[in-house]
């Protein structure tokens, strides 16, 4: 009993240390893009795991970083073949810039060596993707999934789609398109979230280019009958909106199979502003506020920045003018008006889809003998 009481203080120690080592991996990654909104789900970013991986290989090679990589440097010195699983551990040890840097000269001459059997392999993309994400090395990954020395290393959506989120964060919307353009020029499948990426970026564009892309993205979509997310529409519709292309922006929210919510809520409503007449959106307007104290009946709200449109296009009606102010103080009041701009409510991070099915599966194993319940059931 001394002897199981002593292993279990030392295995609550360990457990311990070890989150305390995890935290203080994980907190610098994340310290750096909580502030930012990124548009990709945490399953599929998937940081956090990235990061437990390599706490655990770093406790399985005991302390002996430098020792591995002066053997890997020994490898590409002496033309030796380099394994799968060596590149994999290689790139679960970096933790500075120059790791990285290293550890692009052993892509290079694993790729070298194994570029025409990659088919169906172990796709390394995503893990090195991941790391310029934790380390923020976002020309590191730019530069090396644009050589073309390296087609085909990096031929998954997974890892274009988190080199685009990751510019996106920065505010390099151009250089997130031609990762897009880079993506489609290779014949990688778009998936939904390269589509809430490419309208993102086009939206955040705003030019006469970023709106052709839009607009034949829509039309190849429709054509192949594939789903659109919801996300990806809105940013279609806003960056209509911004073109002034009213009446697409009116048709591609028609398209939106599910509006309820506060964007779309916001983006019907600057629809309205823009094409319907100033009574209807003071009508709208109205009745959302009287809909104020009515238990069952969800409250709207709006987004200040497009009430101070309306207000602007009503400074010359003084009648009109009154009955904004009006209904404007009592939306107001009962917290109907919103400080998020649109831009806020685009950007957000969808949450990840959980599932729990677990919850429901029966225990099969004893939790006392660690045998298949079943057995035991037999036994007794």
């Amino acid at each position: 009993m001394a002897a199981l009481a002593r292993w279990g203080s030392n295995r609550l120690l360990l457990e311990n240390v070890g989150c305390s080592l995890l935290r203080t991996l994980t907190q610098p990654a994340f310290c750096a893009h909580q502030a930012k909104r990124y548009l990709l789900t945490d399953d599929i970013l998937k940081l956090e795991d990235f990061q437990q991986k390599k706490l655990a290989i770093k406790y399985h090679i005991h302390g002996k970083k430098d020792l591995y990589f002066e053997m890997i440097e020994g490898k590409l010195q002496s033309h030796g073949i380099i394994l799968r699983d060596e590149l994999k551990t290689l790139l679960h040890l970096c933790q500075t810039p120059a790791d990285v840097e290293f550890a692009k000269q052993v892509i290079y001459r694993y790729h070298e060596e194994n570029k025409n059997v990659m088919f169906g392999e172990f796709r390394f993309g995503p893990i090195f993707l991941r790391l310029c994400y934790e380390l923020d090395l976002a020309d590191a990954a730019f530069n090396l999934i644009k050589d073309q020395t390296l087609r085909g290393f990096f031929s998954d959506c997974t890892s274009f789609n988190i080199l685009m989120d990751m510019l996106f964060t920065k505010g390099q919307y151009e250089r997130a398109l031609e990762v897009l353009v880079e993506m489609r020029n290779r014949g990688v499948k778009f998936v939904k979230e390269t589509y809430i990426l490419a309208f993102a970026i086009c939206y955040k564009l705003n030019n006469s280019h970023s709106w052709k892309i839009c607009t034949n993205l829509l039309e190849e979509i429709e054509l192949k009958g594939d789903h659109l997310p919801r996300q990806a529409f809105c940013f279609a519709v806003a960056l209509a909106l911004k073109r002034n292309e009213f009446a697409v922006a009116k048709s591609i929210y028609s398209q939106i199979m599910n509006t309820d919510g506060k964007l779309c809520n916001n983006l019907h409503f600057l629809i309205k502003a823009h094409t319907g007449t100033m009574e209807d959106v003071l009508h709208t307007l109205e009745t959302a506020a009287d809909t104020t104290g009515q238990q069952f009946v969800k409250k709207l709200e709006f987004s200040d920045q497009g009430l101070a449109f309306v207000r602007e296009k009503l400074k010359h009606d003084s009648g009109l003018h009154t009955r904004f102010h009006s209904v404007y103080t009592r939306l107001q009041n009962s917290g109907q008006i919103s400080a998020d701009t649109l831009d806020d409510m685009l950007c957000y991070t969808p949450h990840a889809r959980t599932h729990n099915l677990h919850l429901l599966s029966q225990r099969k194993v004893s939790r006392r003998t660690f045998r298949p319940l079943q057995s035991a059931l037999l036994m007794e």
